[in-house]
């Protein structure tokens, strides 16, 4: 759903969240499609996979449907990795609510009814603001578009290994991702 609004950013943040999660984007209000099975188990695998490595050693930390705030947008990645240096932690020591940063490294999860030039979009922006990194998974054409800054998108399938950044050390292949959509 696409919502044509005066709103400004600051505006947006202060109404309630909506589930699914709405994304502020050039002055218009996007509701994010509803999560289904292979998206939400992407999700999870992905970022159990991230955290199992990096968590324990305060290298960094992935977050599934965080909303990230920069460059004008407020937009709520699939999955999001930030060095933990870069961890925005509150007074106590604990995960802030709102982050006003770009992710190092972002991954979209492709839903069947969801424009890929949106997402596209928003990886994008976030690469022209810092992020290091950005995936884009297809469950349903089993590909993973790959951006990193300054180059052109590679498509990566079958038993093509990812790129992963440099303060990771994490060795995943296209078919390793897809794999964890069988349970078990």
């Amino acid at each position: 759903m696409t919502t044509a609004t005066s709103l400004t950013l600051e505006e947006f943040l202060k109404l309630s969240e909506t589930k699914p999660a709405s994304e502020f984007i050039n002055g218009w209000i996007y509701q994010k499609p509803m999560p289904q099975g292979k998206h939400s188990r992407l999700q999870l695998k992905f970022c159990d996979a991230v955290n199992q490595v990096a968590e324990t050693a305060k290298i960094a930390l992935a977050f599934p449907e965080l909303r990230c705030t920069f460059g004008g947008r407020s937009i709520v990645p699939d999955a999001t990795v930030f060095i933990w240096q870069r961890i925005p932690f509150d007074a106590d020591g604990e995960v802030p609510n709102a982050f006003e940063i770009h992710p190092n490294w972002m991954v979209e999860i492709l839903s069947p009814d969801q424009k890929a030039t949106k997402v596209i979009s928003n990886i994008l922006h976030c690469l022209k603001h810092g992020t290091e990194l950005g995936w884009l998974i297809d469950p349903e054409d089993r590909i993973i578009l790959v951006f990193i800054p300054g180059q052109e998108p590679v498509e990566l399938t079958g038993n093509d290994t990812l790129p992963i950044p440099q303060f990771l050390t994490l060795d995943l292949t296209v078919e390793q991702v897809f794999g964890w959509l069988k349970v078990g």
